[in-house]
């Protein structure tokens, strides 16, 4: 595993259905269906790039493995995916049509 750029890491998140507010950090909240989820993370504001030790604290925050956090860093796990794999984990739900 590497470090990544937190410009990198920004765009992925925004890519993947993230949405960021910013505060003394800047906070990704993922967006499904037009509703705001639980599922955040955040970025802070002077860092450069990110290296191991926080890669993995945000992958554990986005509900992802060390590993599939790099997928979604470097876009082979794709939004859709990615809410499969939160739904399949239990970490969000998606409303079933009425």
């Amino acid at each position: 595993m590497s470090a990544h750029p937190t410009a990198e890491i920004r765009k992925s998140l925004l890519a993947k259905g993230f949405r960021s507010v910013d505060s003394h950090h800047e906070m990704f909240w993922l967006w499904v269906g037009g509703k705001k989820t639980s599922i955040s993370t955040k970025i802070s504001q002077g860092a450069k790039e990110y290296g191991d030790s926080l890669l993995g604290l945000m992958a554990r925050q986005v509900g992802l493995k060390r590993g599939e956090f790099e997928e979604l860093v470097e876009c082979p796990l794709t939004a859709e995916a990615y809410v499969e794999i939160l739904v399949a984990r239990g970490r969000i739900r998606l409303d079933s049509p009425r």
